[in-house]
């Protein structure tokens, strides 16, 4: 009796094939619609993630379906409806348009190589896309994280996902992960590049908030680098920017949860700065590299109403980098650096006929 096989199917081995090499830009994911079952289907998928939240499976079970995946779904959906734009989600278009650009600017550089786009949770999956990396061809594959910070909860959580898939498939590809780029120079530039721009057109503020996304605070004490690295990018930036430590301040949203997460959370540190009198504030979101729920209106919007509330005049929000010339030309160095020693220039084509005549050869000797 034959035995089913545990790989997926999946494109045979070609001799004499020209290895391709791939670039897989990760994000976190959204929902296909702003609506309740969108967003009960997302949820379930992100927040049953270990990675996610870390207490035990079997309590977390019946407080995720018990209790959150039926009432947050419609909450939540209001919000991306806040945000959503005709082309759809605001980080699925952006992720979209910059894994396009990336591939360009390769190009420009002389590297063939191929480049899509994933997300952690929704569509198009991890898996999905590195299925069609194989139909292409692709033998190397780079997984380029759009998460600046190092943390167990996302870009780590992109490597379950890769690692996953990788036990489905007989022929895995070489694989290499870019796991952070906290401190890459050009990321820090392409930073205060935006921020100075958007400061020429609009004027300075009183203060400048760098809201990064928050984590439970136990992350920290077990040994988690993204509290360190979010603290590191901040202080790069404020100096690249020529700012003194009194006017630029450091905070943490997103907060979900009863747990302490890292601190200072930023809507109370809005609010602190109007009542002591700071009448201008603009908020940067350096961990974000596009523009999201989290930033679109947690921030832009709630963070400006609790501002202006605690009776702050004028909060402005900056956007993320998104598909700024200097980001996409610091993305494209950072994919280079870790392409480094992969084969990504045209195919030699005096090789490929080589190898065609030894495949033939191999064949015929069979």
């Amino acid at each position: 009796m034959l035995l089913k096989s545990p790989f997926a199917k999946e494109p045979p081995f070609a001799h004499g094939q020209a290895p391709k090499t791939g670039v897989l830009l990760c994000n976190l994911g959204t929902p296909d619609a702003p609506t309740a079952p969108a967003l009960r289907r997302y949820l379930a998928e992100f927040l049953s993630d270990p990675r996610v939240v870390e207490i035990p499976r079997l309590l977390w079970w019946l407080i995720l379906h018990g209790i959150i995946l039926r009432v947050r779904p419609a909450k939540s959906a209001l919000k991306y409806a806040s945000v959503w734009t005709s082309e759809g989600s605001p980080l699925r278009v952006w992720t979209q348009k910059q894994a396009t650009l990336l591939r360009g600017y390769l190009g420009e550089r002389g590297h063939q190589v191929v480049v899509s786009h994933a997300m952690r949770y929704g569509t198009p999956s991890i898996a999905s896309a590195l299925d069609a990396f194989k139909a292409e061809g692709v033998t190397r594959v780079l997984v380029l994280s759009a998460y600046p910070q190092y943390s167990a909860a996302t870009t780590a959580s992109v490597l379950d996902a890769v690692f996953a898939w990788g036990r489905t498939v007989r022929n895995v590809p070489e694989l290499r992960f870019v796991n952070h780029y906290h401190d890459d120079a050009r990321y820090i530039d392409a930073l205060a590049q935006r921020i100075t721009g958007y400061w020429q057109t609009h004027g300075r503020p009183d203060k400048l908030v760098l809201s990064f996304h928050g984590v439970p605070l136990r992350s920290l004490h077990l040994g988690d680098p993204y509290h360190c690295e979010c603290y590191k990018t901040a202080r790069l930036l404020a100096e690249r920017l020529g700012l003194n430590p009194t006017q630029v301040l450091t905070t943490f949203q997103s907060r979900f949860g009863k747990a302490k997460w890292l601190e200072p959370y930023t809507e109370p540190t809005l609010q602190a700065l109007a009542q002591a009198g700071v009448k201008r504030v603009d908020v940067c979101c350096p961990g974000f590299v596009a523009d999201c729920l989290e930033t679109l209106e947690e921030i832009a919007m709630e963070g400006r109403d609790a501002f202006m509330a605690a009776g702050g005049q004028a909060f402005h929000y900056i956007p993320c980098l998104n598909d700024s010339p200097a980001w996409l030309s610091a993305l494209t160095g950072i994919a280079e650096q870790h392409l480094a020693g992969w084969p990504t220039g045209a195919p030699d084509a005096a090789a490929l006929k080589v190898s065609h005549e030894q495949a033939k050869a191999l064949g015929a000797a069979n």
